[in-house]
């Protein structure tokens, strides 16, 4: 139920649950009405506005500083707390409620395996209004209702007992179900706030990066023109000292002197060669000469060698043909002789 500051709980309703104010963002909370087990109300400072961020209504005043996430999750903590402390007190009062009124005698089946019910069942006799009489005893007549009004009392007492125990209960639901919906509201808000201010540092920080990374390019396209810059002037420089080079060393030249090696005379460096002079032409061509008539004569002699290897394998061929033909001459002759001397035995035989 929610309560106005500077008011206690309602008459006629039960101590037991706690009653929260709630108070306006525009300022502090007032505090919550709380009972004490052993003593009267009291009222003490709410704990959630102290966490909570100031929530913008038409006062023209900007939130204070210091909502960051530290707070909402102190908001978030504190609405936890709030949420397991309500489920321990309504755990608590259905436990209380079936201690005092689900008790093990008071069911309606306690008489079907009660242990003393053939103790009970006929009990000693104590009076004529007595619990056990029934109509046999006389004691009961038709139309006779003696206990009317205190029953009709104890009826309108449990009835109103139930119904203002029923408002408590509905006006609980409603407070703590407010009490709810405004600690979700203020979350909800703050985590709307913690999501722009993330929005904005994240916007910031690519801005940041863009900018960071547009620096970076640029000296890196800079230094890469340094480069570039740079490798073509050493390139120039090369190819003019090059050019220079060419032109001033004895590569050009038609000296031939400039072909021998200045450690050995008599060698030449290829790279500086320039051709022979004409009285080194006669000599190469003499030696040329000397080297193709020696040339030639080499050739003959192989070929001689050739000729008279040919002539060897010929005879060699001719001859072992030769034998062959003595060969076959002999082995055909030894059959003939073999023959006859079977065709001898024979006769011999046949003459026996």
């Amino acid at each position: 139920m929610v309560k106005t500051q500077g008011q206690g709980p309602a008459k006629g309703e039960k101590q037991g649950p706690e009653w929260a104010e709630v108070g306006h963002r525009s300022g502090a909370c007032p505090g919550v009405w709380q009972d004490k087990p052993d003593g009267p109300w009291e009222q003490r400072p709410c704990q959630v506005d102290s966490v909570l961020p100031m929530v913008p209504s038409s006062c023209p005043c900007p939130p204070p500083p210091g909502t960051n996430q530290v707070q909402y999750d102190l908001v978030a903590q504190l609405l936890d707390k709030e949420q397991a402390e309500r489920t321990r007190r309504l755990a608590k009062k259905v436990q209380e409620y079936r201690e005092q009124k689900q008790q093990l005698k008071n069911r309606c089946e306690f008489e079907l395996w009660d242990p003393h019910q053939l103790q009970n069942e006929f009990p000693a006799h104590l009076s004529d209004i007595g619990p056990h009489c029934g109509p046999a005893s006389l004691q009961w007549f038709s139309g006779e209702d003696l206990y009317r009004a205190t029953c009709l009392r104890m009826q309108q007492e449990q009835f109103r007992y139930s119904l203002e125990r029923q408002l408590q209960e509905q006006q609980q639901a409603k407070a703590d179900e407010k009490c709810a919906d405004m600690l979700s509201d203020q979350l909800r808000l703050a985590m709307d706030m913690r999501a722009t201010q993330l929005a904005k540092l994240e916007e910031s920080c690519r801005v940041a990066m863009m900018s960071a990374m547009a620096n970076a390019n640029k000296a890196q396209a800079a230094e890469l023109a340094e480069r570039q810059h740079c490798e073509h002037q050493c390139e120039q420089e090369a190819n003019l000292m090059e050019i220079q080079n060419q032109i001033t060393r004895d590569l050009l030249t038609e000296n031939p002197q400039v072909a021998q090696h200045p450690m050995a005379p008599h060698w030449v460096l290829p790279y500086c060669w320039k051709g022979m002079i004409p009285e080194q032409q006669p000599a190469i061509r003499r030696v040329q000469e000397a080297q193709h008539s020696e040339k030639e004569a080499q050739r003959q002699a192989e070929q001689a060698l050739d000729a008279e290897w040919e002539s060897q394998a010929m005879r060699s061929a001719q001859a072992a043909m030769e034998l062959e033909e003595q060969e076959r001459e002999l082995c055909a002759e030894f059959r003939r002789g073999l023959g006859s001397f079977n065709q001898q035995l024979a006769k011999e035989q046949n003459a026996q």
